[in-house]
C-alpha cells in the first residue's frame, strides 16, 4: 500500500507529465502538418514502412499526435495516455532500429520541418522516460486542488519548454551554418 502523501505525489507527477507530453505533442503535430510536404519523406527515410503506408502515415500522424496531446490536456486520460505511451514507444523503437543500423544522421521529424535534427540516444532516452512518466497518469488520480493543478500546469510547461529548447539547439548545432 502507497502512503498518501505519496500516492498524490506520484499522480501530481503523472499529470505533469500528461501536460508535458500534452503540449510536446501538440507542438510537434502542428509543425509537422505546417511542413506535410516534408513528412513523407522523414518517415520513409526511417526505411522501417513499405512504400504504400508511407503517405498514410504522412497524413495521419500529425492528425493522431494533435488529437492525442489535446486529449492529455483537457483530460481525457486513459485512452490518451496509453495512446501517446505507444507513441512515444514506438518512437522511440524505430530512432533505436536505425541508431543500430548505423544511420543516426537521419532527421527524427519531431517538429520544426525547417530544422532537421538527427536522431540519437538522448532523443530514445527521452522519450522512454516520457512514456515511464506518463505511466504515473495511469491509476486513477486523487483529486487535487487548485494550487496542484496550477504547479502540474506549470512544470508540464517547463518541461515541454526544455524539450523543445534541447531539441532546437541540438538541430541548429547540427546544421551546416553551425559547422562553418
Amino acid at each position: 500500500m502507497i502512503a498518501p502523501g505519496v500516492e498524490q505525489a506520484l499522480a501530481l507527477f503523472g499529470l505533469t507529465a500528461a501536460i508535458a507530453v500534452g503540449l510536446i505533442f501538440l507542438t510537434a503535430g502542428i509543425a509537422q502538418w505546417r511542413h506535410r510536404a516534408l513528412l513523407p519523406g522523414v518517415i520513409a527515410n526511417y526505411r522501417l514502412l513499405p512504400a504504400a503506408l508511407v503517405g498514410p502515415a504522412a497524413v495521419a500522424l500529425p492528425l493522431v499526435e494533435v488529437a492525442t496531446g489535446a486529449a492529455l490536456l483537457i483530460g481525457l486520460h486513459m485512452l490518451a495516455v496509453i495512446v501517446a505511451m505507444a507513441l512515444l514507444l514506438l518512437f522511440a523503437g524505430a530512432m533505436a532500429v536505425n541508431i543500430a543500423r548505423g544511420r543516426g544522421h537521419i532527421d527524427c521529424g519531431c517538429g520544426h520541418g525547417a530544422l532537421r535534427h538527427p536522431i540519437g540516444w538522448p532523443l530514445v532516452v527521452r522519450n522512454i522516460a516520457l512514456a515511464a512518466l506518463l505511466s504515473l497518469r495511469l491509476p486513477p488520480a486523487p483529486p487535487f486542488a487548485a494550487l496542484d493543478m496550477a504547479t502540474a500546469a506549470a512544470g508540464g510547461g517547463a518541461i515541454a519548454l526544455l524539450c523543445l529548447l534541447f531539441q532546437s539547439l541540438s538541430a541548429l548545432a547540427s546544421s551546416p551554418a553551425h559547422r562553418r
